[in-house]
């Protein structure tokens, strides 16, 4: 197959295009390198400028002054949900909050418990994990050294409508798969991570927005590559860094500066895009059954159910042929997931909607 398809998938999930012709062109000679973006020395000029023209970029789409910095790792969001308590749980007064809207809080919340005390402020279990909470709901402390949330839950399509309120603790973030998708509000947060492969760019790179009181508050008695410190001092080269990874971050926020127009016109062609989806769910609801309440409804995963396997089977296999792929949900939930992540165009999103409309027509 040499087409492209409209690749629903939740991550490793669809690029740009022209991000991807960009990077094509110049995959074996990057200009002024001599080589290819993936040959030269991570301390060569022509890299360095790479990395600070990418954190540059991903600060000004944020709106994030000289108060934060931005770092480009590795490990995932798997790393984090560890790194994240070594450095500012060890040792704390009081428990971390956890705000549990799905299954990568989950995650986060059991490897936080490995390192220190975590008080569970709100969990979504009793309801399968189908909203966000309410402000009035969730009783924060202004003594944790941090509360985490995740904000946009991939498998449940869940996302935060605004993020919460905390006080005096710092807010830490998962915005894996809601990353650039709409503004955001950076100074509310004391750190905020990402990684790449579903919003961003390609695996292999994770983005750390962190306060820079922050950082110095990094844990010393952990191995050095776990502390938040050593990356910051040394621009994300405290070892070899992913520097493809970085460099198609980069385009990727360039493309949402100049093309786009910034976060704020993104946010509107997403509202667009999703509102196609859930208009025909809502439209067909004897039908299609949404996973998320409608008030905490994901921009980026749209998830719902059809009446039966065998139709969900059916529905999968005429989707292909119409060159729409990866629309199986999670096997935690079942039914559908449409990752309809800033680069799935607008024509692909409305391509799905019309063959839910048929399918539901033809088999409702």
């Amino acid at each position: 197959m040499t087409d492209r398809v409209y690749n629903f998938s939740a991550g490793p999930a669809v690029l740009p295009l022209p991000v991807l012709e960009k990077a094509q062109s110049e995959l074996t000679c990057l200009p002024g390198a001599g080589a290819s973006v993936l040959e030269i020395s991570h301390r060569s000029k022509t890299y360095i400028e790479i990395s600070e023209q990418a954190e540059a970029t991903v600060k000004a789409l944020l709106g994030a002054g000289d108060d934060y910095r931005v770092l480009f790792l590795q490990g995932g969001a798997r790393l984090q949900f560890g790194m994240i308590p070594l450095n500012f749980l060890v040792g704390a007064a009081a428990p971390a909050d956890y705000i549990v809207t799905g299954s990568w809080g989950k995650k986060a919340v059991e490897e936080a418990r490995l390192v220190g005390d975590v008080r569970v402020a709100w969990d979504g279990k009793a309801d399968n994990y189908d909203r966000a909470p309410k402000a009035s709901t969730l009783g924060l402390n202004d003594e944790a050294p941090y509360v985490y949330i995740t904000s946009n839950e991939t498998i449940e399509g869940v996302q935060f409508p605004a993020d919460p309120n905390t006080g005096a603790a710092p807010l830490v973030c998962d915005a894996s798969s809601d990353i650039f998708c709409r503004p955001t509000p950076i100074e509310k947060y004391g750190l905020l991570f990402a990684c790449a492969q579903k919003n961003a760019g390609p695996a292999g790179v994770t983005i750390v927005v962190i306060r820079k009181e922050l950082i110095e508050k990094s844990n010393e008695k952990i191995p050095s590559y776990l502390q938040y410190k050593p990356h910051a001092d040394n621009d994300s080269m405290y070892n070899t860094p992913p520097c493809f990874g970085v460099y198609m971050v980069g385009l990727v926020a360039k493309w949402l500066c100049d093309d786009i127009g910034g976060l704020a016109e993104m946010e509107k062609i997403n509202r667009r895009k999703s509102q196609m989806l859930y208009d025909v769910i809502d439209a067909h609801d004897d039908f299609y059954k949404g996973h998320a309440l409608p008030s905490c409804r994901s921009l980026m995963n749209v998830t719902f159910r059809l009446p039966s396997e065998e139709l969900e089977a059916k529905f999968l296999a005429e989707a292909k042929t119409r060159k729409l792929t990866e629309l199986k949900g999670h096997r935690s939930v079942g039914g559908m997931r449409a990752s309809i992540y800033n680069a799935m165009p607008e024509a692909g999103v409305k391509t799905l909607a019309e063959f839910m409309k048929d399918f539901a027509s033809k088999n409702g």
